[in-house]
This record gives structure tokens, C-alpha cells and sequence, in this order.
């Protein structure tokens, strides 16, 4: 369970996760010890899993994303998900229930690209492929409050 403090501390570092331990503590109304203690413990129940990096795609030439479901053909489960995990262009993939078994995002730089990245699963699986247009919504935290 979360207390207020712990909430305060998650929402600070939910809008600006590089800011020092002294302004942290100076928001969240204690000291830089006291603060320090909190984030330790946070990372160790792995409520906080780690601090990132967001780097937009096509500020690298990676103008397109796609989303894509894959459902492996029979027997090639175990393959195609090597194949994913070893694709760079698949930044995050989900197992799922349903029809697919994967439904995966990737970002490439031109249809070519994706198309390769296409034919190299083809015969491994079947896919269903959708170009994101835009993103209305970006990955943001949960609500704190509940």
C-alpha cells in the first residue's frame, strides 16, 4: 500500500523524474534522508522498476509506427516469439488471449522497412497490421489516489 507521501513522491517524479533528491524532498515536504529512504524502499517493493528515457522515433528517421497482431502458425509459438524479441523495430509486444497471440508496436523508417520486417515473419505466422496515425494517448502513470 501506498501512503500520501509515497503518492506525492511518484506524482513529482511522474512529471519531471530528473530532478535532484534535494528539489524532490523540498516538494514533497521532508528531508533529502527521509526522501532517499522512500525511493529505496519504493524501488525495492518494485513499485518504482526503473528511470527512463524517452526518446521520440522520428526525431531518429523513424517516421512510421504500426501496430501489429501476430498469431503464430501451429507449432511455431516458441519461434516467432524469439523472432520479435530479437526484431530492434519492436519496441514493446504483448502476449495475449484472443485469436493473436502477440500484438506487437514497432516503429520503422519507410513501408519498405516494414514490409521486411513483415515478410520475415510470413511464413512463421499470420499478421494484421495497422498504421497509428497518431497517439491521443501517450503512456502516462496510473491513478495515485485509489
Amino acid at each position: 500500500m501506498l501512503d500520501d507521501i509515497d503518492r506525492r513522491i511518484l506524482s513529482v517524479l511522474a512529471g519531471d523524474a530528473r530532478q535532484s533528491l534535494k528539489e524532490l524532498a523540498a516538494q514533497v515536504g521532508l528531508s533529502s534522508p527521509s526522501t532517499s529512504e522512500r525511493l529505496k524502499r519504493l524501488e525495492e517493493r518494485g513499485v518504482i522498476r526503473g528511470f527512463t528515457l524517452d526518446i521520440d522515433p522520428a526525431a531518429l528517421g523513424y517516421s512510421l509506427q504500426a501496430l501489429v497482431r501476430i498469431r503464430p502458425l501451429p507449432g511455431k509459438l516458441h519461434v516467432v516469439q524469439q523472432l520479435i524479441e530479437d526484431l530492434p523495430e519492436i519496441v514493446e509486444c504483448d502476449k495475449v488471449t484472443g485469436e493473436d497471440c502477440f500484438f506487437a508496436r514497432l516503429h520503422v523508417r519507410t513501408i519498405g522497412d516494414l514490409d521486411g520486417i513483415l515478410d520475415r515473419i510470413a511464413d512463421k505466422a499470420e499478421t494484421n497490421t495497422a498504421i497509428v496515425k497518431a497517439q491521443p494517448v501517450r503512456r502516462r502513470i496510473l491513478p495515485l489516489d485509489r
